[in-house]
Parts: structure tokens; C-alpha cells; sequence
């Protein structure tokens, strides 16, 4: 505009009556304020998402760490926590009757808001799931217990994103809190990253969230770290070097290994099956027994009574508590050098039979499929924690069980079980390929790749997360 343009419109504005200038001005300043919120909206989200993912970070740690040291307790003394498992039920029910009523949906309850189908969410949901998640644990529960960090991290990041002043901050802030909580109870910021992104609406991205949410992520895994919580991780490429077998879907030609691709993708069926035959499971077993059972304290005394029972007929809690058990017997036992160069040998040359590879692991053919079924009675009951650990169990040992059909190493064939199992019932796809680099390493990424996509396309459309959204496109 020049100075004879600026001059007319001068002119023009002191023409305006007093109350359309006054209008006006209003105007200008709303404007001038909406753009200047706008400017300021992602370099804020992303402050409070570093001073979020320390809180959250420290708050997970010493979450994960009591976790830990209960179920250490609960594994030294079997015989004298599992039988309490319906009392600890009971218990878990009362506290949130009492003291946390509307909160006892976990994930559910973030999803809900998530989806802007709520917009409540207390913090006292924030030592309710934390409680919760220790009793189920102590007592032996088959549960994880990533829900009651998540739900940590967004009830916090939501609470606080009431007072911000942005346009979208809720919706931002809770996936920045679920980054956060998933990253430092798991310390993989990139998977968490990729999971807040992609786990409330499928087939769609959160990227407006992007930065806050790896700002948070990668602060909580920095401090969950420092303050000295344990991360499960496994060297699979030295693994592999011991066995001699190669998991490079490319030749050194750069043309692609179609033999193994073929492998890959069998196995990323049968995988696609199993998680989501567990969600579908899961969805119908919670109905069912909230029918069979409608008192809530009812249903988890009774069940977590026979609950009790199950799991210490099955060796006296061999599938009690998160399964890390059964992962350190299929990453940690069978992790010596000579065990899987003689194992994934035999497995190479199709000589070793699936029982063979499984005995020499530590694990029996029938791991996953109890494991399944005791953490799919146990979150029906009504016990609180998570699944995405008893998951990662879940793949790891049947992918030891098909190892040999498939001619693949033992450690390979259950780090591709415990990553695509969890793309299959979780219904996202990113988030598990991530995982499964940060664990187990990225030289094996294609190979994560190609099984976790062919498991998310075959899991028939189901989720462990019931309130998620399902976009379907035609």
C-alpha cells in the first residue's frame, strides 16, 4: 500500500461512525491476536512437551520401578499372593467405587476424550491406575501395565491443556502425554512417537502433534533412563551372527531375497491372526462376563478366585504378572551363543521339529496360547494394568513355536512375533516397526517391516481398543 492508498483509506475510516470504528478495532486486535496465537501455538506445545516429558518421565520410572520390585516380591512368594488375587480384585473395585468413580475405564477413558466423545478426565484417574496396576501385579494378575502409564501421561498433559489458550491444545496435549507415558515406561521415543500419532483414528496421523509429542517422548525416555529404570532390549543382529543366518531380505546384488520374503509374509499371516483373534476374543470376553457377572465386585472376586487357581495349576505362576518371564526365556536363556548357533542351525536346515526349538529355548508349545487365554480372563475380570506387554509375550513364544516351520532362528522368529502380534491387536502399524528397531536393533528393520504389515493388514479390522475410531474408506 502507498502513502496515497494509506491516505484514502484514512479518510475513509474517519467517515465510520464511532461505534463502527470501535468494532472495528476489535477486529483488528482479534485478528492480530488469532495470528500471534497461532505463531506461538507449536513452539509452546513443544516446550511444555520436554517439561511434560520430564514429569512424566520420572513419574513413569518410579511407577515401572515399584512395578517391578512387586512383582519380584509376587515371584518369590507364589503360594502366597496369587490365592489373594480375588481379594486384591475386590479391593481394586471398592477404591475406584469409592474414590475414583468414572475413571475405572482406563484406556477406554482416554480414547473417549481422545475422540472428543468426553471432555472430563480427572487426575485422581492418575494413583487410581497407578494402585491399581501395583495390585494386579502383586497378586499376579496377567495384565501389562503400559494402560496406567499412558493414562498418567494424558491425564496429566490433558489437565494442563485446559489452561492453554490455543486453538486444538487439548487434542495436542493428549497425544503429547500419551507419547510421553508410553516412552518412559517402554524408553523406545520414536515407537511411542508413532504410536500417540496413529493409535485414536486409523488410517490417519496426528502430525499437528508431531513435534510436542517427540519433544516429550524423547525427554521421558532420557529421564525414565537416568533415574535407573530398566529397559528390555536384545542384540539380535550378534544373535544371528552366532547361528550363521542372514534376516536381509536383499541380496548383495541389492535384488530381493524372494524365498525368505515369502517366509516373512506367512509368518506375518499367522501372526496377523493371533492378535487379532486376541482383540476379537477380548471384546467378546468383557461382554460376556459383564453380562454373566453385572456386580462388579461380584465378577472379579469369582473370577479372579478361579483365576488364582489356573495360574498356579499352570506352574505355579509361570504366566502370572507383565510375561516378561517368558520373554527373558526367549531372548535371555536362549540368548546363549551355543544354544541358538546349535538351535537356529538345526532351524536353517529344516531339521529341528517346532517342540525341539521350543524345549531348547525354555519354551513349551503351549506358552502362548495359556498366556493368551489368562490375560484375556484376566482384563475381563475387571484387573487394571495393560496389555501390550502380556502381547509381546504372546508373539514372542509363538513365533518360537513356528520358528521351525518356517526354517527361521529362534531370537528372529520371536522378535517378529513380538513386534506383529502387538500391530495386529493394536491395529497400527508404525508404531510396532519402530519398537522392534529400537529393541532388538535396526539391521533386521525390512524384515520387522514386511511382517508387521502383512499382520496389520490380516487382523481383520479389530483393535484391543474398543472406543477407537475405524475409518473406512471406499
Amino acid at each position: 500500500m502507498n502513502f496515497s492508498d494509506f491516505s484514502k483509506a484514512s479518510q475513509q475510516f474517519n467517515q465510520f461512525s464511532p461505534e463502527m470504528k470501535e468494532q472495528m478495532m476489535k477486529m483488528a486486535k482479534a485478528r492480530v491476536k488469532e495470528k500471534l496465537l497461532k505463531w506461538f501455538a507449536t513452539p509452546t506445545f513443544v516446550l511444555l512437551g520436554i517439561v511434560l516429558g520430564a514429569v512424566i518421565g520420572a513419574l513413569t520410572a518410579c511407577f515401572g520401578d515399584i512395578s517391578d520390585k512387586l512383582s519380584a516380591i509376587r515371584d518369590a512368594n507364589p503360594l502366597y499372593f496369587i490365592p489373594a488375587l480375588a481379594i486384591g480384585g475386590a479391593a481394586i473395585v471398592f477404591a475406584y467405587k469409592k474414590w475414583g468413580r468414572w475413571t475405572e475405564r482406563g484406556m477406554d477413558q482416554v480414547f473417549a476424550v481422545g475422540l472428543n466423545k468426553e471432555s472430563d478426565f480427572p487426575l485422581v484417574s492418575i494413583p487410581m491406575a497407578a494402585v491399581s496396576t501395583w495390585l494386579t501385579q502383586l497378586f499376579g494378575g496377567s495384565a501389562g501395565r503400559e494402560g496406567a502409564a499412558m493414562q498418567i501421561g494424558s491425564a496429566l498433559s490433558y489437565n494442563i491443556s485446559k489452561k492453554l489458550p490455543f486453538e486444538n491444545a487439548a487434542h495436542v496435549m493428549l497425544v503429547t502425554g500419551l507419547a510421553a507415558g508410553f516412552a518412559g515406561i517402554f524408553q523406545t521415543p520414536m515407537a511411542a512417537t508413532a504410536f500417540a500419532l496413529e493409535v485414536l483414528l486409523v488410517g490417519h496421523l496426528e502430525l499437528g502433534a508431531l513435534l510436542p509429542a517427540a519433544a516429550a517422548a524423547f525427554t521421558a525416555c532420557k529421564v525414565s533412563s537416568m533415574l535407573g529404570f530398566h529397559k528390555f532390549s536384545v542384540d539380535l543382529s550378534s544373535l544371528l551372527d552366532a547361528s550363521g543366518f542372514s534376516a536381509s531380505i536383499f541380496t548383495n546384488e541389492g535384488a530381493l531375497d524372494g524365498k525368505l520374503l515369502v517366509k516373512l509374509a506367512l509368518m506375518g499371516v499367522l501372526f496377523g491372526i493371533v492378535g487379532g483373534g486376541f482383540a476379537k476374543l477380548l471384546g467378546l470376553s468383557q461382554d460376556f462376563f459383564a453380562k454373566k457377572f453385572p456386580n462388579a465386585i461380584k465378577r472379579i472376586a469369582i473370577m479372579g478366585a478361579g483365576l488364582s487357581v489356573l495360574l498356579l495349576v499352570f506352574f505355579q505362576g509361570r504366566y502370572a504378572g507383565l510375561g516378561t518371564n517368558l520373554l527373558d526365556m526367549c531372548f535371555g536363556i536362549a540368548g546363549n551363543a551355543d544354544v541358538i548357533g546349535n538351535v537356529a542351525g538345526d532351524a536353517v536346515n529344516a531339521v529341528g521339529t517346532a517342540a525341539d526349538l521350543g524345549n531348547a529355548a525354555g519354551i513349551a508349545g503351549y506358552d502362548w496360547i495359556l498366556k493368551f487365554a489368562l490375560t484375556i480372563l484376566t482384563l475381563s475380570a475387571g484387573f487394571i494394568g495393560g496389555v501390550v506387554t502380556p502381547l509381546f509375550a504372546i508373539g514372542a513364544t509363538f513365533g518360537i513355536f513356528i520358528a521351525g516351520m518356517f526354517g527361521v532362528p529362534l531370537p528372529l522368529a520371536a522378535a517378529l512375533g513380538f513386534a506383529a502380534v502387538f500391530a495386529s491387536a493394536s491395529n497400527t502399524l508404525w508404531a510396532p516397526i519402530l519398537i522392534a528397531g529400537e529393541i532388538f536393533g535396526f539391521n533386521c528393520l525390512p524384515a520387522f517391516f514386511i511382517v508387521c504389515t502383512v499382520a496389520y493388514i490380516c487382523n481383520g479390522g479389530q483393535s484391543i481398543y474398543k472406543q477407537k475410531k475405524i475409518r473406512i474408506k471406499i
